[in-house]
C-alpha cells in the first residue's frame, strides 16, 4: 500500500498531473488475436515527439483538446518506436500508459507494440538518444531515486518491482547528460543513465515495454513494427511475444533469474536481431513497390487464420501512408517526429474489418486506400 502511494506521488510530481496508481507488476500480454473492432486506428513511429503524437491522436479523434481519451470503443494500435531521435521519450511513455487506461475504461483499447528502437535501447545501443532525452532521463531519475529512498524506510515495501527498480540507486549513475545539445544530436554510445533504466528488467523496461506485444492481430489486420516473415510464423508469433516479454523482464531463456544477478546484460532473442528480425525486416516496405516481396507476404497472411493485411512501421514513407501488394500491406511510418523527418501528421483508419480503409491527414479530406 505504501509503495503504491509513493509511486503515485512520484509519477504525479514528475508528470505534473494526477495519474492512476501504477501497477506493481507489468500487465499480462494481450492475446495474439483480438476480435475485429468497429473502428481501428493505426499510428506510426513517434520517436520522442510528444507534440506530434498528441496531434496524431487528435487527428484520429481519440483524444480531446485536454489530451484525454475521447475515442469511446475505438481500438488503436501504435506500431512502436517511442524511443530515440526525440527529447520527450518518458513523457510520451506516460501519455500512452494513461491513454491505455482511459481507453480500457471507455470500452476501447490502445495497444503499443515494441519496435526496433525499444529493443536496441534495452540491448544497450543508445546511439540515437538525444541530449535532450538525457536531460529528461536525469529529471525522471531524481524523482525515481526519491521514491526508492522513501520505500527503503518501509520494512514491508520490498516487493519485486521495487527491488528491481532500486538497483538504479545502487548503480551510482551520474545526472550529467552526454555531450551534445537538446536539438537532436546523438548522445554517447555508452550512457549510464539509460543503461540503468533501460536494461532488461530495469524500471522503465519493466513498466513500459514488457506489457507490450511485438506482434498483434486485430480482426483481419496483422500489426508489427518491421515485418512478419515465414520464419517468424514457423517459430510461433505467440512464442515471439512471450519470449520478448521474458527478455524485457530480465528473464534468461529457460530460466527465471534476472540479468542483474550476473552483472551481464542479457542479449535479445535471435528473432529480434539482424535484418530479418521481426522488428527490423523491410521486405514489404520498399518505396518502390516492385521491390516488395509480395509473394512472401501472401505466404505469411495465408498461414495465419483470418489475416488479410499487414500494417507495418519502421521504414519512412516519403509519400505518406500508403499500401503495396494490392493493399495487403499498409505502411504507416511517415517520419512524423521532428527528429526523424518532421513529416506530416497522418493516421490510418480501418472500419468494417477492412472493408473501408482511409488515410487521415490534418486539414484534408480522408483519402481511401486500396
Amino acid at each position: 500500500m505504501f509503495a503504491n502511494f509513493v509511486d503515485h506521488v512520484v509519477d504525479t510530481a514528475y508528470t505534473g498531473s494526477c495519474i492512476a496508481d501504477p501497477d506493481p507488476e507489468p500487465k499480462e500480454l494481450p492475446p495474439l488475436r483480438l476480435p475485429a473492432a468497429k473502428r481501428l486506428v493505426a499510428i506510426g513511429d513517434l520517436h520522442g515527439d510528444l507534440s506530434k503524437a498528441l496531434r496524431a491522436f487528435r487527428l484520429a479523434g481519440l483524444i480531446d483538446h485536454k489530451g484525454q481519451w475521447s475515442g469511446g470503443d475505438a481500438v488503436c494500435v501504435q506500431v512502436g518506436d517511442i524511443l530515440d531521435r526525440g527529447d520527450q521519450e518518458i513523457k510520451l511513455l506516460f501519455l500512452l500508459e494513461r491513454l491505455q487506461r482511459q481507453a480500457q475504461a471507455a470500452g476501447g483499447a490502445l495497444h503499443v507494440l515494441n519496435g526496433n528502437h525499444e529493443t536496441m535501447n534495452v540491448g544497450g545501443n543508445f546511439r540515437y538518444a538525444t541530449a535532450g532525452a538525457d536531460l529528461e532521463m536525469a529529471a525522471w531519475k531524481r524523482w525515481h531515486q526519491f521514491g526508492q529512498r522513501l520505500k527503503s524506510k518501509c520494512s514491508s515495501c520490498s516487493d519485486t518491482a521495487a527491488a528491481a527498480a532500486a538497483s538504479i540507486d545502487a548503480a551510482s549513475v551520474p545526472d550529467t547528460p552526454a555531450p551534445g545539445s537538446s536539438s537532436g544530436r546523438s548522445s554517447k554510445q555508452y550512457n549510464p543513465m539509460r543503461e540503468a533504466a533501460l536494461r532488461p528488467g530495469g524500471p522503465i523496461t519493466r513498466r513500459f515495454f514488457a506489457p507490450h506485444p511485438t506482434v498483434l492481430q486485430v480482426g483481419s489486420t496483422l500489426f508489427v513494427h518491421g515485418g512478419v516473415l515465414p520464419s517468424h510464423v514457423e517459430y510461433g508469433l505467440e512464442r515471439i511475444n512471450r519470449e520478448t516479454r521474458d527478455w524485457l523482464m530480465g528473464k534468461p531463456a529457460g530460466g527465471s533469474s534476472s540479468s542483474s544477478s550476473s552483472g551481464k546484460r542479457l542479449p535479445p532473442p535471435e528473432f529480434l536481431r539482424g535484418a530479418d528480425a521481426v522488428v527490423w525486416a523491410r521486405d514489404y516496405s520498399a518505396r518502390d513497390e516492385d521491390r516488395c516481396d509480395c509473394d512472401k507476404l501472401q505466404q505469411v497472411l495465408e498461414s495465419l487464420p483470418g489475416a488479410q493485411r499487414m500494417v507495418v512501421g519502421h521504414t519512412i514513407q516519403d509519400r505518406g501512408i500508403n499500401g503495396a501488394c494490392g493493399g495487403r500491406v499498409l505502411r504507416v511510418d511517415v517520419g512524423l517526429s521532428a527528429g526523424c523527418g518532421n513529416g506530416e501528421v497522418q493516421v490510418l483508419e480501418i472500419t468494417q474489418d477492412g472493408h473501408h480503409i482511409v488515410r487521415l491527414r490534418e486539414n484534408k479530406e480522408p483519402q481511401p486506400k486500396e
